[in-house]
């Protein structure tokens, strides 16, 4: 009988089995696909030679996650790497705007664009850098995160706070408005923010814009030398070397509750494996109504679950090309990331044809150039890239007038149009196509249960589904209303990204929660996890 078992090998499951197995415990992973990694995978999509990201693609809080660098997974072959800009924003009349990893670059290309813009970036970093360690013990800590709190009050005072608590609440429109004054330098901020469902007039939206497009100019958005699945590599190496079994191939069908405990899984195959304590890298309603089932929960808990709030779906083209994107600017050729709209308003216009439950007609593009940074990625002088956009999870027509929505037909003619729009910024770049592959909302789901329909945050990312109402009111932690049984994914606080910080709270949780888990941690004489001892480990970058 395992210490531990871990429903789901994506890099949440993978986090949280290996800092239970450096406590000595005997840990078991069980994937039903037939390789590890969830939404963490890269593979030849399209021809030999292009290594595409199937899902993630690359990592900011990667970066500052505490969780993942204490694991030290350099030692286990995971090299970073970057591209030389940043991040950039197309915008119209073929000018852009880019992040580099050097704030002086990044401020003379917002001063390009507005007069006084770049000095205001200045001004947005040092506002970062003065919250920027309470901001990440917060984000990764379990809920609440009291000593962050109690850090940033000391460091900012209570008039400090307050002001800081109201900039992660405003709407990025007007944060925007207030910090800037152009568009160009808002428009880096919103389109962060529509990296998740978070469109330019919600609340929250100019927090989560403000973290992504800080770390942008912090830390890079890097990423993992060979492609996303080098980074499950080294998860899966470093949990081997410490005992730790991962089993491909093995999907769970139930988790078997006794007298209100989880005390075993149950396989596809009929296999009842016992273990001391259940983790589970599922999604929140996946948990509860597929694997536990409504007899073994409150019913108002049951009540909250049936709403619980997924966010948009996705629609994501992967492209081998023949030669690098034909970019309008140099700026937009050299960034690994780049945001494809033209301006505040296009992002309100595409977030309100998905609240109306229609296809964009001009989609918000969030676009890659994966050997920008990682020549690995495509055969010498050509390109792996990729596209995503958010649409609707149910469809009733589409803002363009051009598309028939009943079942997956439209599919096709959307990938058209979103070739359309990387033209416009790129003219030429369908004459580099060699091949495309296509994940529509459906195909998503198949490859990876946790990704309901392309959605890729675990969840909304909104505020009425984030800190203690994440997942549902009231259960803003790892635990669960089944003792024995902890909640490891981005369904849970803090939510979506690859940080690794649900799964190192499903198993802080595991540890301080189980008795049984105690005993079997004492017995082998770990006690590292129970005093908060960790393994140290550096970040090399190329």
């Amino acid at each position: 009988m395992p210490d531990a078992v871990v429903i789901g090998a994506g890099h949440n499951g993978l986090v949280a089995a290996n800092l239970l197995a450096d406590e000595g415990l005997e840990v078991l992973v069980l994937e039903r696909n037939g390789e590890a990694g969830g939404a963490v995978r890269t593979g030849e999509l399209t021809l030999p030679g292009f290594r595409h990201d199937l899902f993630s693609a690359f990592y900011p809080l990667a970066a500052v996650s505490p969780v993942l660098s204490s694991l030290g997974l350099e030692a286990y072959g995971l090299t970073w790497r970057h591209a030389p800009l940043v991040l950039a924003s197309t915008l119209p009349g073929g000018r852009s705007v880019a992040v580099s990893r050097r704030l002086e670059e990044t401020v003379r290309s917002l001063e390009a664009d507005h007069q006084g813009d770049g000095a205001r970036w200045e001004q947005m970093m040092q506002r970062w850098h003065s919250v920027r360690d309470g901001v990440v013990q917060a984000l990764f800590s379990p809920f609440p995160p009291v000593r962050a709190g109690a850090g940033m009050l000391r460091r900012l005072g209570p008039s400090g706070l307050v002001h800081f608590a109201r900039d992660l609440v405003l709407p990025v429109r007007r944060m925007g408005e207030e910090w800037f004054g152009g568009e160009a330098a808002a428009l880096l901020l919103g389109a962060s923010a529509l990296h998740a469902d978070l469109p330019p007039e919600s609340a929250g939206s100019g927090g989560l814009g403000f973290l992504l497009a800080c770390l942008a100019q912090d830390v890079g958005f890097p990423v993992p030398e060979g492609g996303a699945g080098a980074l499950t590599g080294a998860l899966v190496a470093r949990l081997r070397r410490r005992g730790g079994e991962v089993h491909c191939r093995r999907e769970v069908s139930r988790v078997v509750v006794r007298r209100g405990r989880a005390v075993a899984v149950r396989t596809a195959d009929g296999d009842e494996i016992e273990a001391r304590a259940v983790l589970a890298n599922v999604s929140a309603p996946a948990l509860y109504l597929r694997l536990v089932g409504s007899e073994h929960l409150p019913a108002s808990f049951l009540a909250d679950v049936r709403s619980f709030h997924w966010d948009a779906a996705t629609v994501k083209v992967d492209w081998a090309l023949s030669a690098p994107v034909p970019w309008g600017s140099e700026e937009v050729g050299n960034a690994g990331t780049v945001h494809i709209a033209d301006g505040l308003d296009e992002l309100t216009e595409h977030a309100a044809a998905l609240a109306t439950r229609r296809l964009p007609a001009r989609p918000f593009l969030v676009f890659g150039q994966q050997a920008k940074a990682d020549p690995s990625r495509a055969p010498i002088g050509c390109e792996t890239a990729w596209a995503y956009t958010h649409v609707a999870r149910e469809l009733r027509g589409d803002a363009g007038g051009e598309l028939d929505v009943g079942g997956d037909a439209w599919v096709p003619g959307f990938v058209d149009r979103i070739e359309r729009r990387v033209e416009e910024h790129a003219p030429g770049f369908r004459d580099r196509i060699l091949a495309r592959h296509v994940f529509g909302p459906d195909q998503f789901g198949r490859e990876d249960p946790n990704l309901d329909r392309g959605a890729v945050n675990g969840g909304t990312s909104q505020l009425h589904q984030q800190l203690v109402f994440r997942p549902v009111p009231g259960w803003g932690r790892a635990e669960t209303p089944v003792a024995g049984l902890y909640l490891a994914s981005a369904s849970a606080h803090p939510g979506g990204g690859v940080h690794g910080a649900p799964g190192a709270n499903a198993a802080r949780a595991a540890l301080a929660s189980a008795p049984r888990l105690r005993a079997a941690v004492f017995g082998r004489g770990g006690v590292g996890a129970l005093t908060g001892r960790r393994s140290g480990g550096a970040v090399e970058e190329r």
